[in-house]
Order: structure tokens, then sequence, then C-alpha cells
């Protein structure tokens, strides 16, 4: 089953599935700062462009991350991600995220 994602009025979204490797999310961003939680430890893999990302959203320092690179969501925080060009991403997580897949 894929599920469908939609953020900030259409700005950012996603695709959510699952296969024998994991959970997953694959998606865009347009050009913007968008903040989001994270209930569950995952990783945001940037697959195309760049983009600046602060963690925790609010207070922590602002790090720039290429194509290719990615970093760790860990479970119970949030984390604003600011884009100048829109982007692609992919997004492994642990857990069920949105309740859309089933086990």
């Amino acid at each position: 089953m894929i599920g469908q994602n939609e953020y900030y009025e259409g700005q950012v979204r996603s695709l959510e599935f699952k296969n024998a490797q994991g959970n997953f999310t694959v998606g865009v961003m347009e050009p913007g700062e968008w903040t989001f939680e994270a209930p569950i430890l995952e990783w945001m893999r940037l697959v195309r462009g760049s983009w600046d990302v602060q963690q925790p959203a609010g207070q922590g320092e602002w790090t720039t991350y290429t194509e290719g690179e990615e970093f760790e969501v860990p479970g119970g925080t949030d984390f604003t991600v600011r884009v100048t060009d829109t982007v692609a991403y992919l997004c492994p997580y642990t857990g069920e995220f949105l309740g859309h897949l089933s086990a």
C-alpha cells in the first residue's frame, strides 16, 4: 500500500511505502522553511538539491546538507528545513510512521 502525505498547503509532498528493506517516505519540498515533528527515529537523505537543517527546531545551529548526505532525527524531536530550490528526499524510518502501513 502506498500512502500520500501533504504538508504546508502542498509545498511539501511525500509518498509512504513499506518493502522488505523497511519503511520509507520519498518526497519533494518546494522553497521555504518547514518544521516537522519526528515521533519515531528517522533519517533524512537528500536525493537532489541542498538544504539547511536546524535541530532541534528554533534552537540548534543550522547545518547545510547536499545531495547524497543524510542526517538522523531522534524520535520525539523536531527539526526545521530551509530550502532555497526544490529538493527531493528519501526518509527511511523505524516503526509505523503515520499508520498508513500495516505490518
